[in-house]
């Protein structure tokens, strides 16, 4: 291939990159202060987990807060369905995927998009969230939540709520964490405050009201900054 035909076909995908955002933002516009939910689409609906997600994600919408998910099944499906037993608005925004095609049935019409870039589809979470909850998951939930910690630590972003739903699974990983990038000096205590560990969906919902009243407003994301 041509140098002269990759930057035609670079050309091309810079326009489509913009067309997904413009898409993005366009219909996400208007869906007032919202949580982001993260977690496994391998879990079943009698899974605890997939109950946990329902239930917290019943209580964070039955104050007003929007629901986000990443479209699919599993834990996705699970807080899009809490979205809707609250009568709140159910958000899902999934990622062409060979192994993952259909949405679930809990996602408000509106709010039902798919994007191409996983890089656009992230910066969607980022963007309209107050909050992040992450329950129990692949590489996808932990490269979300590892993301999301990272913005914070380096500034790029506004600290914001993170909660780790379900202890038993996460404490492995804190510990881990403690035990070898804390001791090689490769992280710093603080950097443990940033995240939350819980199973307490009340506790959760409570915080982020709590958070967004402090906050007074929907923090924005301009050029990889999230400001008040």
């Amino acid at each position: 291939m041509s140098s002269e035909h990759k930057l035609e076909m670079d050309a091309w995908r810079i326009f489509r990159i913009l067309s997904e955002f413009v898409d993005g933002f366009e219909s996400m516009t208007n869906i007032g202060p919202s949580v982001s939910f993260f977690g496994s689409a391998r879990i079943g609906r009698e899974n605890p987990y997939y109950l946990l997600a329902t239930e917290t994600a019943q209580k964070v919408a039955s104050k007003g807060f929007g629901i986000i998910t990443g479209g699919g099944p599993g834990i996705m499906e699970a807080a899009n369905k809490g979205a809707q037993a609250a009568q709140g608005i159910s958000c899902g925004i999934s990622v062409n995927l060979p192994y993952e095609e259909a949405h679930n049935p809990f996602i408000d019409p509106e709010y039902n998009l798919r994007f191409r870039y996983f890089f656009v589809r992230k910066v969607m979470f980022i963007r309209y969230a107050m909050a992040f909850v992450f329950l129990p998951g692949g590489m996808g939930t932990l490269d979300e939540l590892f993301e999301a910690i990272t913005l914070i630590q380096t500034n790029k972003i506004k600290p914001f709520p993170i909660f780790l739903l379900g202890t038993s699974f996460w404490e492995g990983l804190i510990d881990w964490l403690k035990k070898s990038p804390l001791q090689h000096n490769f992280i710093s205590p603080n950097d443990f405050d940033r995240f939350t560990l819980t199973d307490d969906p009340n506790f959760v919902a409570d915080q982020i009201e709590k958070h967004y009243k402090k906050v007074g407003e929907v923090p924005t994301f301009e050029l990889g900054r999230r400001e008040n």
